[in-house]
C-alpha cells in the first residue's frame, strides 16, 4: 500500500509550478494529501510582483476547491514567510534570509511530525528559498523524503508562464529532478539542536529586522521639513493624499510635492533605484509601526494626538 504524503512548493509568481509537480507525483502513483505553498508576500509599491503573486493565489485557491484536486481529497495550504505579523516581501540581505531559514526550520518540523513522507519541489520563487529549503531539508528530512528540482522546456515555459497553463500534458516534457541530498540530521540528530529552531531566536531575528526598519524610517524623517513630516504622518496613518490636503487646508498638488520628495528619501534609505515606483502605500505599510513607536516613547506635551479636532503636529 502506497503511503500518503505531503508536497510542499516554494513558489513566487508562478503557480503552474505547484500544479506541473503535483501532477508529475500522482501520475507516479503516490498519494498527496496536503500541498503546502511557501511564499513571499509583495507589496503594492512592487506592482507587477504583488499581482503576479495575488493571481498565482487566486489560481490555485480554484484549482483546490472544496479540499479537492482533480477529484482527490487534497487540502491546499498557503504559507506566506513572516517575521512577527509581518509578511516577508521579498529577500534583500542576510536578515532577510535569517528569517526565511526560520520560517522553513519550523516548517519542516511541524511538517515531519506529522509522520507523513515529505516531497519538497525547489524549483519555484526565489532562488534563494530553494537553497534554504535544502540547507533545512538536510537536517530535519530522512531517507524517505525526496527533493526535487523541474525541468520545463523553454518553449513550454513560456507558454504556461503566470498560469497560462496550469496542467501539463506528457508530450510537453515537464518532469521533476530529484536533487541528492545527504540527511545530516538523520546521522548526526545533534546536528538539529544547533539549528535556529526556537522562538527565541525568530524573535531576535525579528527585532533585528524590526530595528533595521526603524533606522531607515528615522533617517528619512530627520530629512523632512515639519511640514512634509505632517504629510508624511497623515499619510502613514492611512489618509489619502486628498484627505491630508483637506486636513491640512493646503492643496492636492502641495501634497504631493511633499510626497514626491519623501518618497524620493526612501528610495536612497530603502537602497532602491532611482525609478523605482512607490505610492503613498508605501509610506502606510512601512510608517505607520515608526509613529506608533514615536508616541509610545515620547512624552505627552512633545506628541500631540490631537487628530479628532483636526490639528496634527508633530514637534
Amino acid at each position: 500500500m502506497t503511503t500518503e504524503s505531503t508536497l510542499l512548493v516554494t513558489m513566487g509568481g508562478q503557480p503552474q509550478v505547484v500544479t506541473f509537480a503535483l501532477d508529475w507525483l500522482l501520475t507516479r502513483g503516490e498519494i498527496i494529501r496536503e500541498v503546502v505553498v511557501l511564499h513571499l508576500s509583495p507589496t503594492p509599491d512592487l506592482p507587477t510582483e504583488y499581482r503576479r503573486t495575488q493571481h498565482a493565489l487566486e489560481q490555485l485557491h480554484r484549482e483546490f476547491s472544496g479540499d479537492r484536486y482533480q477529484g482527490r481529497p487534497c487540502r491546499l495550504r498557503l504559507m506566506p514567510i513572516r517575521y512577527g505579523n509581518m509578511r516577508l516581501a521579498d529577500i534583500r540581505d542576510e536578515t532577510d534570509a535569517d528569517v526565511v531559514w526560520c520560517a522553513i526550520y519550523q516548517l519542516l518540523t511541524t511538517l515531519k511530525a506529522q509522520g507523513r513522507p515529505l516531497h519538497l519541489c525547489i524549483a519555484g520563487g526565489r532562488r534563494i528559498m530553494g537553497l534554504l529549503t535544502l540547507s533545512a531539508a538536510m537536517l530535519l528530512c530522512g531517507h524517505q523524503d525526496h527533493v526535487w528540482h523541474m525541468y520545463t522546456p523553454i518553449g513550454f515555459l513560456e507558454q504556461a508562464r503566470d498560469g497560462a497553463i496550469m496542467h501539463a500534458q506528457p508530450s510537453d516534457g515537464v518532469r521533476l529532478i530529484e536533487v541528492p541530498f545527504v540527511p545530516w540530521g538523520t546521522y548526526f540528530p545533534a546536528l538539529r539542536e544547533l539549528a535556529p529552531s526556537s522562538a527565541q531566536v525568530i524573535a531576535t531575528q525579528t527585532a533585528q529586522l524590526e530595528a533595521a526598519e526603524y533606522a531607515r524610517c528615522r533617517s528619512v524623517f530627520e530629512q523632512l521639513t515639519p511640514r512634509q513630516r505632517e504629510v508624511l504622518r497623515l499619510l502613514a496613518m492611512g489618509y489619502t493624499p486628498q484627505e491630508v490636503a483637506e486636513r491640512l487646508h493646503i492643496t492636492l498638488a502641495t501634497v504631493n510635492t511633499h510626497k514626491s520628495v519623501i518618497l524620493d528619501q526612501c528610495r536612497v534609505a530603502w537602497n532602491l533605484p532611482e525609478d523605482a515606483y512607490l505610492s503613498y502605500h508605501f509610506l502606510r505599510d512601512h510608517f505607520a509601526r515608526f509613529f506608533e513607536r514615536e508616541r509610545r516613547n515620547s512624552p505627552p506635551h512633545i506628541y500631540n494626538t490631537s487628530e479628532a479636532r483636526g490639528h496634527h503636529h508633530f514637534v
